[in-house]
């Protein structure tokens, strides 16, 4: 008899941002014969577009996917547009999902956030503490979005025996970050701040009561736990990407 593989096709969407440019790098020295990777960025396709979504899944016809993207802001963007940071976040990780379903992809893994974790919760946080309590009011439209791709996941799961399944990284920082105080990450914009008050020879503020807690992780150590979740990890429930606690 002879037996023919089928070379596994990921497509990986918010292929262009920082983690997305993280597993590029991170791939180009792992890549598998049995591998072919794809990056999307929103130059590809809208995938606030249903058609658009499903068109480039014709064209690709991916076997498994990793979906980063999503439509972010910084603290300040999302103040005042909660409802647009849901609803397009929403329609766009049912678009992923339903493309996921309809063409068969043997396996989806989907990137949550630190921020779907309730704002009023207890430390160490663990994944069974996603759903326990509203997150912050300053982005809950963003986090509930993101909490929903976890509920629809094992809906699909349940309902359809799909492998779709989810990871939540903690605070990512690395190159390709967004360096913009007002629309980054809190690393990132530490970072900004310390270079124009290192430049300027001004004072160094930090916003915040010193209070919070926070972990980090460089986006190249993220992208070899993402490849790895991708290979091998077998679960519907959602894990926490992060480094050892000190």
């Amino acid at each position: 008899k002879i037996f023919r593989w089928r070379k596994k096709v990921i497509l990986v969407t918010g292929g262009s941002g920082l983690v997305g440019k993280g597993i590029q790098t991170v791939i180009s020295s792992d890549k598998r014969e049995d591998e072919e990777w794809i990056f999307l960025s929103s130059k590809d396709a809208n995938l606030l577009s249903k058609e658009e979504t499903f068109a480039v899944f014709d064209k690709y016809k991916p076997t498994h996917i990793i979906h980063l993207a999503a439509i972010v802001g910084g603290l300040y963007a999302h103040i005042g547009a909660n409802c647009e940071f849901f609803r397009k976040n929403m329609q766009m990780n049912d678009n992923i999902l339903e493309a996921c379903h309809k063409t068969k992809v043997k396996k989806l893994v989907s990137c949550l956030s630190t921020c779907i974790f309730p704002n009023k919760t207890s430390y160490p946080i663990d994944e069974n503490m996603v759903h326990n309590g509203p997150p912050h009011p300053s982005n809950f439209g963003f986090s509930y979005a993101k909490r929903m791709m976890d509920v629809l996941s094992t809906a699909y799961n349940e309902e359809h025996g799909c492998m779709f399944t989810s990871v939540i990284p903690c605070n990512i920082f690395g190159p390709h970050d967004n360096f913009n105080v007002f629309q980054g990450h809190v690393m990132s914009g530490l970072i900004s701040k310390a270079y124009e008050a290192k430049k300027n020879g001004t004072t160094f503020e930090i916003w915040g009561t010193g209070a919070a807690q926070r972990q980090f992780i460089y986006n190249l150590d993220l992208a070899k736990l993402f490849i790895w979740a991708l290979r091998e990890y077998q679960e519907i429930d959602p894990i926490i990407l992060a480094p050892d606690e000190a």
